[in-house]
């Protein structure tokens, strides 16, 4: 897997921002938010200096009962190679439901809803998966979410639930790291129980994200700092294994070049600090 290093989730609000930033090896850019034809100026102007710009979709829907619509697919295929990327992410969510063959109208969520983890959410997740590997011109990476829900009757795990997804289908692994600790906050689940079950040589990359915890639940925001339970999740993480890239996520409430670049910096912190701690054991 390509060595990615330090990236950060590229916005037009802070394109600027992003440009004078030391040290970003890679960004990664909303597939659905470009134009089929052209690159923004400032996302074309990285590219040109060597800058590694990978595509993060969110509406395939890989976890509904429907397959992959080949219209999305192809339009994600353009975008990779508009980008020259190396691979390409997306969401372990559903995003619509209903149609015809429903009796419903057809609705779309306007968020990622989590996929039940149950055999049978399991195997309509991988028949999906599959389908987009083969429209996709380069690997699939997945990333899990933080659920607003549960469903009842689950048979899995998350970490068990994404070990028998990649088992299945060969798929790469996106780890949201916040998430984890969204889902430790707000349903109880280890980070540390899911990473000891996760298949780490499939991680491709690593989110890392800012939230707020209000009334005893947290809420993944993107609009916060990144807070120290979530950096040492990525530090438990890291004692597994060292991931190939690690990408920091803001899409509000932008701060400063600086406070940016303190944040990619205690990132940096994290993983230069496992790598010196198992040298070390070494």
């Amino acid at each position: 897997m390509k060595d990615l290093g330090t990236g950060i989730g590229w916005r037009p609000e802070i394109a600027a921002a992003i440009e004078e930033l030391p040290g970003v090896d890679w960004v990664e850019v909303v597939s659905e938010n470009l134009c089929a034809d052209h690159l923004p100026e400032p996302l074309r102007r990285l590219r040109e200096r060597g800058t590694t710009v990978i595509p993060h979709g969110v509406s395939l829907g890989l976890g509904g009962a429907e397959r992959p619509d080949p219209g999305r697919l192809s339009a994600l295929a353009e975008r990779v190679l508009l980008l020259g990327a190396p691979l390409v992410s997306e969401h372990i969510a559903f995003v619509r439901a209903g149609g015809p063959m429903t009796g419903s109208p057809r609705l779309e969520a306007g968020h990622l809803l989590p996929v039940p983890r149950t055999r049978d959410a399991l195997d309509v997740l991988c028949s999906n998966v599959r389908i987009a590997q083969d429209a996709l011109p380069v690997p699939l990476a997945l990333e899990n979410i933080a659920p607003l829900i549960g469903w009842p009757d689950e048979e899995f795990g998350e970490g068990e639930f994404l070990y028998e997804l990649v088992e299945r289908t060969g798929v790469r692994l996106l780890i949201d790291v916040a998430n984890l600790h969204t889902n430790h906050v707000n349903r109880g689940e280890d980070p540390v129980t899911v990473l000891d079950a996760l298949p780490l040589e499939a991680i491709a990359y690593v989110h890392v994200a800012g939230g707020t915890e209000k009334d005893g639940v947290w809420h993944d925001t993107h609009a916060h700092s990144v807070t120290q339970p979530v950096l040492d999740v990525l530090a438990a993480l890291c004692e597994g294994t060292r991931p190939p890239g690690v990408l920091l996520e803001r899409d509000e409430n932008f701060p400063s070049v600086g406070e940016l670049a303190a944040e990619l910096a205690a990132i940096r912190g994290m993983v230069a600090a496992a790598d010196a701690k198992e040298a070390h054991c070494v």
